[in-house]
């Protein structure tokens, strides 16, 4: 009876460190991969700031590189690191001069706190907001030490600093450097199908004769566009600033290229023919002039083209077929789209011409309708990779 009360008394115990490192593995497991590397990142700078600084700082409390060394590993880019370390050690530096300059001169006092907060204020109308409270909240800390020892205290946090942020810089470049080439490849994909998507329900919605009931939809899809424009260009110039200085590049021979920059500046090019284009089909729809109302024939044509050319923007941030593979869909489509668009406006250039369409007052529509898909194919066939 004695040894199964030990026995149930003991259990309980073993089975509580079991469980623990079972619920720490499954949050582990639901984390992405991403954020348990960033964990890793960050927990090998604070220690390894901590081994380095600690055997000299005073104390063996080196609190000011860890700090130091977790900012900069905590940047979203190498080229980041680099400038926040910049801006760092010299906002921490000039805090600390502040400091030993108001100990000397008013001793740790509120009014020194004052005089710190009014100078770091106005330090200058370049510095960044950040920049002014690092500084000011680096004196008022330094202050009191300061005061009682002015060389040593000074010397040894700008020491600190500049230790903290070669740990922080080093740990960011070395340990699997951060690349945003997937978030931009998705973001620029993401935009070209959906400017594809509305050409194509254009062209449809035309051929069904729904230009007055669908026209301000397509308008207001057409302006939305500009948001997932934003978040692209953000994708885009966040992958070609991870380029930078990223040792991963070097190694794997990552390409500028890879980042879908020139796709995504011919993409903002042809999101404004785009929105041109369902703004013209919108005012049309609700123009009360019946001679300027679009004639069936052109509409016809006119729908053809838009759906070619909703494939040819799709396929054009398709990947690229390997060399020597005769996969060359996505060209072709493109210079189909493209070919199929020169026919149509050389025959609906003959039409106007002649005097044949049954809407001639409309001409003016047609022309502003006809340049916006020619210069929309155009930005496609000038910046196509392949």
């Amino acid at each position: 009876m004695q040894v199964s009360t030990i026995r149930r008394g003991v259990r309980p115990t073993a089975t509580v460190p079991t469980s623990a490192v079972q619920r720490l593995g499954d949050r582990l497991r639901g984390r992405r991969p991403g954020q348990v590397v960033h964990g890793l990142k960050t927990l090998i700078a604070a220690l390894l700031a901590w081994g380095v600084v600690a055997p000299w700082a005073p104390g063996g409390r080196p609190y000011l590189a860890v700090a130091t060394a977790l900012l900069l590993v905590n940047a979203s880019t190498v080229y980041q690191s680099v400038t926040k370390a910049v801006q760092s050690v010299v906002a921490r530096v000039t805090g600390l001069v502040l400091a030993l300059a108001t100990a000397r001169l008013l001793g740790a006092t509120a009014a020194a706190v004052a005089v710190i907060v009014v100078i770091a204020v106005l330090v200058g109308p370049r510095r960044t907001s950040d920049d002014r409270l690092q500084i000011a909240s680096t004196a008022v800390i330094a202050l009191a030490a300061t005061a009682t020892d002015p060389v040593g205290s000074l010397l040894s946090p700008a020491l600190q600093t500049l230790a903290g942020a070669a740990v922080g810089l080093a740990v960011n470049a070395l340990v699997l450097p951060p690349l945003y080439l997937d978030e931009s490849d998705s973001a620029v994909r993401d935009l070209a199908h959906a400017m594809g998507a509305l050409l194509h329900d254009m062209g449809t919605g035309l051929a069904r004769r729904q230009l007055t009931t669908k026209a301000h939809t397509w308008l207001h899809r057409a302006r939305s566009l500009d948001k997932r424009l934003s978040h692209a260009e953000e994708r885009v110039r966040q992958a070609d600033e991870s380029l930078r200085w990223n040792t991963r590049c070097a190694a794997q021979s990552r390409r500028r290229d890879a980042t879908h920059s020139e796709a995504f500046s011919a993409l903002r090019g042809v999101s404004l023919q785009v929105r041109g284009i369902a703004r013209t089909l919108a005012d049309n729809a609700h123009d009360h002039h019946a001679g300027h109302h679009l004639g069936h024939q052109f509409l016809d044509r006119y729908a053809e083209t838009l759906q070619l050319a909703g494939k040819a923007v799709q396929g054009f941030v398709a990947p690229a077929a390997a060399p020597g593979s005769p996969e060359t869909a996505p060209r072709e489509r493109l210079r189909g789209a493209i070919d199929g668009a020169l026919a149509w406006h050389d025959t609906m250039t003959d039409l106007i011409g002649r005097g044949t369409l049954t809407k001639p007052g409309a001409w003016h529509v047609y022309g502003s309708l006809m340049t916006d898909v020619e210069r929309l194919l155009a930005d496609l066939d000038r910046a196509d990779p392949r």
